[in-house]
């Protein structure tokens, strides 16, 4: 019997197994920083992309003028082989003295661009794109004397070209323009003063809230909204309709103003026969009602029939000119005025876009505003 070692060496035991594969690398910890390096790499040159697109517009893009700390683009609109310009001014939705959206007033807006008109000597005339309902007197007030005296001190005219609506505070603000264009389907007049208020007594009652007034004198909580009806003191209600009389005679003042003026400045250059003066009882129409464009035209509030092309034909007219370049003034995007939106309280807030701006209006404040439109 023989013995020995019947092993086999190591490298030929188990021929089938495949040699022993050298130990995985230990995993390594999973990082999310390259994430937020790229979303800070990208929003970098976002940027920086807009900085640069800034740049290029003011320096190979429009004409750029700084008033009052405040800077405007001048954009042409219609492109013409001359130097003569003859500028678009638009007064769009409510009319207010508010800053809506960081950029200023429409009042220091359209003040800030007829001063840039009558600084530029190229600047023949202006064309104010009227599309409002109205909105608070004073702001109304402070445009409309902003464009008679813009005529006064250059003898540029300023043309009133009326879109879908221009009633109540739209109307007043085109009274003073030397010729006023509305389509037949404009929607125009409301020539009149409103004055709201709400009063609450009657609910506060029915929750058992008192108020606690303190007064100096008998009319110091005139439109009160807590008080009740009955403890109205006599003679308060005349006050009130007296002074809403007083600003409904201002404004048909101005429409009486306004339209002599400009018939006395197209008759002496020739042009009385195609505009309109006012008919003798158009008064009685400035009763608050709204009335289309074509009747407009017809009891003189209006000088012509027809749209923005129609008015820039009439402007060549009365400024002698064959062509002018139609141009705009519009502020430039301002990081500044987007960051004083979103520190806005309210910047949260979603609007909904339903072709017009309706108005917040505030008890006791008076209004040349169409309510047959907004409401």
């Amino acid at each position: 019997m023989e013995t020995g070692d019947n092993s086999m060496p190591p490298s030929q035991s188990h021929p089938s197994l495949p040699p022993a594969l050298p130990p995985a690398p230990s995993p390594r910890k999973s990082s999310r920083w390259w994430i937020v390096f790229g979303f800070v790499g990208i929003g970098g040159l976002m940027l920086i992309g807009l900085m640069m697109i800034g740049l290029g517009s003011i320096s190979h893009g429009p004409q750029l003028a700084r008033l009052d700390g405040k800077f405007y683009e001048e954009h042409t609109i219609i492109d013409k082989d001359t130097h003569d310009k003859i500028v678009a001014i638009d007064v769009q939705g409510v009319i207010s003295s508010s800053d809506l959206d960081g950029g200023g007033s429409m009042v220091e807006r359209v003040k800030d661009q007829l001063e840039l008109a009558q600084k530029d000597k190229h600047v023949r005339a202006v064309i104010l794109k009227v599309d409002s309902p109205g909105g608070e007197v004073l702001a109304s007030d402070e445009i409309y004397r902003a464009i008679q005296k813009f005529q006064d001190d250059t003898g540029k005219p300023v043309v009133a070209q009326m879109g879908s609506l221009a009633a109540s505070g739209g109307y007043y603000v085109s009274a003073p323009c030397r010729w006023i264009v509305a389509n037949e389907l404009t929607l125009t007049g409301s020539i009149g003063v409103i004055m709201s208020g709400m009063n609450f007594r009657g609910l506060m009652d029915k929750v058992g809230i008192q108020p606690q007034v303190y007064k100096s004198g008998k009319f110091k909580d005139m439109l009160s909204s807590t008080r009740r009806p009955e403890d109205e003191p006599a003679g308060e209600r005349e006050m009130v309709q007296a002074l809403i009389d007083e600003t409904y005679a201002t404004f048909k003042g101005v429409v009486r103003k306004g339209r002599a003026a400009s018939q006395s400045a197209n008759k002496k250059d020739g042009y009385e026969k195609d505009s309109r003066a006012l008919a003798n009882d158009w008064e009685t129409y400035a009763d608050g009602r709204i009335f289309s464009g074509k009747e407009g035209h017809r009891l003189g509030f209006v000088d012509e029939l027809g749209n923005f092309d129609v008015a820039v034909a009439r402007t060549l007219k009365l400024t002698g000119l064959t062509e002018a370049n139609i141009v705009k003034y519009q502020q430039p995007f301002n990081f500044g005025n987007l960051f004083r939106l979103f520190g806005k309280a309210d910047a949260h807030a979603v609007k909904l876009d339903l072709g017009m701006d309706f108005p917040r209006l505030q008890a006791g404040r008076m209004y040349f505003l169409s309510f047959n439109v907004v409401q």
